[in-house]
Formats: structure tokens, C-alpha cells, sequence
């Protein structure tokens, strides 16, 4: 059950993207080189609050949980929003969840107000998972230095900060460069769904501080449970669209939703969206109170999600006929986000292997 508070920030967060995410914006952002609007960003941050909705007062944010990320995120994915707002929240939560307080200090309240963007890198092109990770860092001096190459990086061509998983020694770190550091290189990546950019970093004796305590193992798990949320908000969305075009599209003298067919389809698309909500309300919860267990939740929200949201937002491209594959209607911007977010952070399969593994009932 949503608290009072809740429902006014989702009420809150509906209008304010309404009017700043509509369809005509969306596709004008898609074709700009930043793929966000800074103006926005700067009201999201400074009027809304969002940027530093979960980061504790001290470090300049309101102090709030996992559970009221995920109505942002939850009315973004609604909103197809552009934003560098998940690689932030990331970034944010891989500095909370280390022990650098001096850090926390440094950067946190930048974040928190929106004036600067955070990104958390890790993926080097041989998969999601951080074991995966295999660029080293090298002591030079009193700080450290990257060399090698950073993938599929969330916002990375503007961020500010950007949280970089390499290993020292032979152990996972996380180091703190700054987005302007010489020897730094980004270059944004061709991708399915243009509302999201992914960059490619390029690290050349990059100095790099290196993050006391860091590990970004709870960032990166935070990111699954804001992802879902998003799946969640564009499944809820393209089911709308769905509901209300077969209402209007007649077919042999009659609505075509009145078939029973249509019926059953539409059904089947709402049970898959309730049944998102109740994953994702599960995960952000545990999140808050039960950290320990949110591996597992953020696993099973992310691939359940993700393929839910890919057939409800299929399904509203198929029911909305030949007019749902034309560029002019917004049913293909929300299948390309199903399909590009159904891969990203690892596919469905992948969560469910890591599931089972938690549970100890995998292979």
C-alpha cells in the first residue's frame, strides 16, 4: 500500500512529465546530442528533488528510500522520459553504500541538486556480471591510474562523475574519475531504443581516486529495482494505449476490443503489469528493509519485468495494426525501450540463473 506521501510524488511526477515528456519532446531529444534536456534536469533536481531523493540530508538529499525511487522511476518509464536519471541514481548509490566518507562529502550534494550527473562503469564487453570485470588499476604516486575500456556505459558522454569498477591487486574497487579527466575518451554507442544513451569510455593513464570501501555490488542492485520500475511504468502505459485504441477501431460493424480474442489478449497483457507491480513493489521494499535479501528480489524483479514488459508492449504493436508500426505513433518507442531494456544489465535469463544460484537451486 502506497503511503500518503507517495501518491502525492506520483501524482506529482505524472503532471510534471506530461508536460515535459510528451510524445513531440521525446522524439526531439532522441535526435539531439545530449539525449536529455538540461533545463528539465536542472527543475527535477532543484524544484523536484529527484536526484537526491534517496541520499540522506547530511549529503544535501531528503533522505527517502528505494520504495520512492521506484514511483520515479515507475512514472519515467510511463513518461518514456530522457534522462540521465538511472546512471545517477547508480553512481549516488555506489558512493552511499561505500565507506569513503570524505567522498560522500565531495560529490553527494552536487548529485543530490542535479548539478552534476553520475554514471557507474563496469561492463567491458565480455558480459554484465562484475566478475567479469578485468581492467586494472595502477598505484602511481598517492592515487591511481585506469588504462583500458569501459562499455555500454549509462550516460557516460556527459557525466560528471563516473564510478569506475576495475581491480587492484586482483580485487574489485571502485574508483572515482572525474568526467573531464585527461586521457578520458566517450563516444556514444549506437543503440535500438533512442531514448536511452550508452557511451563507450576510453581510459589512457586516466588518474583516478580509488573509493575506501567501495563495492558496487548494491548500486548495481538498486539499478535492477529501478529498471523493473521503469519496465513496469511503460508495460502500464502501452496496455492503456492498447485498451483505449481497441475501444475506438472498428472492425465488420463493431468495436474490435468486443471480440473475445482481443479480450482475452488484453486480459492476459493486464495480469502480466499487476503481476510486475507486485515484483517491483516486493524488491524496492526489501530494499528498504531487508537488505540482505535484495539479490534476490532485484534478480527476480528484473526477469520477470523484463520479459513482461516486452510482450505487453509487442502485443500493443500487433492490436494497434498497421498503424502501430509507423515512426508517427508511439507504440514502437515503447517496444524498442521492452526490447533494449530487456538486455540491459543482462538478460532475463541471466537473472533467473543468478536466482536460482542464490536460492541454491542451481546447477
Amino acid at each position: 500500500m502506497a503511503t500518503e506521501e507517495q501518491q502525492e510524488l506520483r501524482g506529482t511526477l505524472r503532471r510534471f512529465f506530461a508536460e515535459k515528456s510528451p510524445g513531440a519532446e521525446v522524439r526531439r531529444l532522441m535526435e539531439g546530442e545530449a539525449g536529455y534536456e538540461p533545463e528539465v534536469w536542472a527543475r527535477m533536481g532543484g524544484q523536484l528533488g529527484l536526484q537526491g531523493l534517496a541520499v540522506p540530508e547530511e549529503y544535501g538529499g531528503a533522505g527517502f528510500g528505494v520504495r520512492e525511487l521506484a514511483v520515479v522511476f515507475e512514472e519515467m518509464g510511463r513518461a518514456l522520459v530522457c534522462a540521465p536519471y538511472l546512471a545517477t541514481v547508480m553512481g549516488a548509490e555506489a558512493l552511499l553504500s561505500s565507506g569513503d566518507e570524505a567522498l560522500r562529502r565531495e560529490w553527494l550534494p552536487g548529485i543530490a541538486s542535479g548539478e552534476r550527473i553520475a554514471t557507474l562503469a563496469w561492463v567491458e564487453g565480455r558480459g554484465w556480471d562484475l566478475d567479469d570485470v578485468a581492467m586494472e588499476a595502477v598505484r602511481d604516486g598517492d592515487g591511481w591510474v585506469l588504462d583500458g575500456v569501459k562499455t555500454l556505459v549509462l550516460d557516460g558522454h556527459v557525466a560528471d562523475v563516473v564510478l569506475v569498477v576495475a581491480r587492484a591487486a586482483g580485487e574489485l574497487g571502485l574508483f572515482a574519475v572525474e568526467g573531464r579527466a585527461g586521457g578520458l575518451t566517450r563516444a556514444v554507442l549506437p543503440t535500438v531504443d533512442q531514448t536511452r544513451r550508452l557511451a563507450r569510455l576510453g581510459f589512457s593513464g586516466v588518474a583516478a581516486r580509488r573509493v575506501a570501501g567501495g563495492d558496487a555490488r548494491r548500486a548495481l542492485d538498486v539499478g535492477l529495482v529501478g529498471l523493473a520500475a521503469e519496465q513496469l511504468g511503460g508495460a502500464q502505459r502501452a496496455l492503456e494505449m492498447t485498451v483505449e485504441y481497441v475501444k475506438v477501431r472498428r472492425q465488420f460493424g463493431r468495436p474490435i476490443g468486443s471480440f473475445q480474442a482481443i479480450k482475452h489478449r488484453c486480459a492476459d497483457m493486464f495480469v502480466r503489469v499487476e503481476s510486475a507491480r507486485s515484483a517491483v513493489l516486493q524488491a524496492a521494499s526489501v530494499a528498504d528493509q531487508d537488505p540482505a535479501e535484495l539479490p534476490v528480489a532485484a534478480a527476480l524483479a528484473k526477469a520477470y519485468c523484463s520479459d513482461a514488459y516486452f510482450h505487453v508492449a509487442a502485443e500493443t504493436v500487433q492490436m494497434h495494426g498497421g498503424i502501430g508500426f509507423t515512426w508517427e505513433h508511439d507504440a514502437h518507442l515503447y517496444f524498442k525501450r521492452a526490447r533494449a531494456s530487456q538486455e540491459m544489465f543482462g538478460p532475463p535469463a541471466d537473472h533467473r540463473r543468478r536466482l536460482a544460484a542464490l536460492l541454491g537451486i542451481g546447477p
